[in-house]
């Protein structure tokens, strides 16, 4: 019985931790953003606050960060005009300019145009490969099906496929394999980056995923070999 009762307890609270971690994780979350930014740019502002209201720093932080990502977002607005592209592209100059930090930051703006909005359609279809050797399959996207110089050295009809690490989906590997040997899945893009960052523990819901149970337990003889 004093088992029982301790294991249900146990439950309970494994239940309830379950229950309030994406709570507290998007609190904290919140409150690190608000410090990192806020509280770096507070001082700032600091000489227009009123001293009878600087009493509340919190409150300050927050006001800090909206005004920060104001500015962040107007300033994407004049990005595209042509004095801001000429600012931008001047900045840009400069910083390409200097040892080391010119690496660090065409790394960076790889990895952002990769992943940016204005490659959001980059990642065409989620698909399912047998990689790093047959027999073990693995999540990638499709990223184009462009017949070039590769395909005509190969001398065959290869597509190219991003096969990205888990749980940092911003690294991988690039594939060219040919049409027969990828699997392209229903899922949404979104829904297969969620599954690669989370390491598969998110697993999106799929309608015909009883019929595909069938399937699989008695599959086609081309599929067997």
């Amino acid at each position: 019985m004093a088992q029982s009762r301790v294991t249900s307890l146990r439950h309970a609270f494994l239940t309830g931790l379950l229950l309030l971690a994406p709570l507290a994780a998007t609190v904290w979350a919140f409150f690190t953003i608000i410090d990192l930014v806020g509280g770096r740019f507070r001082p700032v502002f600091a000489a227009l606050i009123p001293a009878r209201l600087q009493d509340i720093p919190i409150v300050w932080d927050i006001v800090a960060t909206v005004v920060v990502f104001a500015l962040i977002t107007l300033f994407g607005f004049v990005s595209h005009h042509f004095f801001g592209k000429y600012l931008l592209e001047l900045g840009e100059r400069v910083v390409l300019g200097i040892p080391g930090l010119s690496t660090v930051y065409s790394s960076v703006k790889q990895v952002v145009a990769t992943f940016g909005t204005q490659n959001r359609n980059l990642f065409s279809r989620v698909v399912l490969v047998q990689y790093p050797r047959p027999g073990i399959w693995t999540l990638g996207f499709l990223t184009n099906k462009t017949q070039a110089e590769v395909q005509a050295k190969a001398d065959l009809e290869l597509w190219s496929i991003f096969v990205p690490t888990s749980p940092n989906p911003t690294s991988g590997f690039m594939l060219f394999l040919p049409p027969d040997e990828i699997v392209e899945l229903d899922m949404s893009v979104g829904d297969g980056m969620k599954m690669v960052i989370s390491g598969g523990g998110v697993v999106p819901t799929w309608p015909d995923a009883g019929s595909a149970r069938v399937e699989l337990r008695n599959p086609p003889a081309h599929k067997r070999g």
